[in-house]
């Protein structure tokens, strides 16, 4: 099966290229390479089109191209344009998206579009792809569309505008992934669903069997560096625990890097790592006893999810994390919550942990029964199989609708005299063996 997976992607290419560092999200480009691997190995023929998204506004033309520095050589990645002026940035995306996903269905049809999350190159996507193109789309739901990342909702035209656009597009997609239940009931009942919450890598796999006699003193933050994600406020808690025997590793990049850098200088135990590699972030997490999610709390709980989660657990550390929705009981064995993440909530919080040795707590096996590779591969397939049999199944209905409405016309237009017709589009009379829509 032929794929276009429509998502922000960000490579190493573009990155070089291009300026994101605002919106950088190392955990979402982790994740749709995990899932475009799992479906690579699943026989299906998966291309990357991404809109890499420059969101700091500026008269400058950014061409599109592929990515040259593939993680898999199987997987091509195509960057569409990008012009960052205000007011014109998302439409110009979306519209380049659109042009570029026709080009390359035209060349070589695909037969399915998975559409990661509901920016303006998905949404114009995923409508082509659902009116015109007839294909079946599947939504991979990761952050919540009608409220901000703390969970409150915007007023005014623009937003009620966009709300509708996000209910037609949920009310249309073939199928659905998503990282919480509350997203899940955004979808309308009988479509194929499929909870989500993140992707375990072999590698975290590989490097938590090695680590697992051997944890360290250490917390661990991994994530983007922006005001949400509560990095400031950790290494404000820190300072007030001051923990003798700990170090506290912090990772990442952002519009706060720097900043969050010059606050951790001169403290205590704080390791700034900054931006790492992929392989030196699984060993960190993997040495770790404790990893911290320390996100702002939203006032709709289930709105967001991270990913990082997932691989904090599997990885062996037990984590402390602000509420982010109900999650399954053997996963919630191996979380430590706080009600919020001010910085003297963090101290507490750290310090329970770790006299009490509640780090001891953990639930790995949870996270990859659920969530490890193989059950994310065998769960993706049967979804994209219950998508199909569903697409079939409609088509054939609406095949048995239209010879049962020709029957009943053919007995209509006996009964009286005359050349059988019926009205067709514009009232046009049209023969009945016309071909129809």
């Amino acid at each position: 099966m032929r794929i276009a997976y429509i998502t922000p992607y960000q490579g190493p290419t573009v990155v070089k290229r291009r300026p994101i560092v605002g919106n950088r999200s190392v955990s979402n480009t982790i994740k749709i390479e995990l899932i475009a691997g799992l479906l690579h190995a699943s026989s299906h023929e998966v291309e990357i089109i991404s809109h890499g998204e420059v969101i700091e506004h500026k008269l400058k033309f950014y061409r599109g191209f592929w990515e040259t520095d593939v993680f898999h050589a199987s997987i091509p990645i195509y960057y569409v344009s990008s012009l960052p002026i205000k007011r014109l940035n998302g439409f110009w995306s979306g519209t380049r998206a659109l042009q570029f996903l026709k080009k390359r269905h035209q060349v070589r049809p695909y037969d399915l579009v998975i559409i990661f999350n509901l920016k303006p190159p998905q949404i114009s996507c995923a409508t082509y792809a659902i009116k015109q193109a007839g294909l079946p789309v599947i939504l991979q739901y990761e952050d919540d569309v009608f409220v901000s990342v703390v969970g409150q909702k915007t007023d005014g035209w623009l937003s009620k505008y966009h709300r509708s656009v996000y209910k037609r597009i949920l009310s249309s997609v073939s199928g659905c992934t998503a990282v919480s239940p509350h997203l899940l009931s955004q979808l309308p009942p009988g479509i194929p669903m499929l909870l989500l919450r993140g992707v375990v890598g072999d590698d975290v796999l590989k490097a938590s069997e090695q680590m697992k006699t051997r944890k360290r003193n250490w917390v661990v933050f991994s994530g983007t560096h922006i005001e949400s994600n509560g990095v400031r406020e950790l290494i404000a808690g820190w300072k007030i625990a001051a923990f003798p025997d700990w170090e506290l590793h912090i990772t990442g990049f952002g519009g706060m890097t720097e900043e969050l850098r010059k606050m951790a200088e001169n403290q205590r135990g704080v390791i700034f790592h900054g931006l790492v590699s992929r392989q030196d972030l699984v060993r960190l997490i993997c040495s770790a006893k404790i990893c911290i999610n320390p996100h702002a709390v939203s006032q709709t709980p289930g709105n967001v999810f991270a990913f990082k989660i997932i691989e904090y657990l599997a990885a062996g550390a037990h984590v402390v994390s602000t509420p982010m929705g109900t999650l399954e009981t053997e996963i919630e064995r191996g979380i430590t919550y706080m009600p919020d993440n001010k910085a003297e909530t963090i101290a507490a919080t750290l310090k329970q942990v770790i006299e009490t040795r509640c780090y001891e707590r953990t639930a790995s096996e949870a996270a990859l029964q659920s969530y490890g590779t193989r059950a994310v591969s065998e769960s993706i397939e049967r979804l994209i199989q219950q998508v199909l049999s569903n697409k079939d199944g409609m088509a054939r209905d609406r095949k048995s609708e239209v010879g049962s409405r020709r029957t009943e016309d053919r007995g209509r237009t006996s009964e009286i005299s005359g050349p059988p017709q019926r009205i067709g589009h514009l009232g046009d009379p049209i023969s009945d063996s016309s071909p129809q829509g």
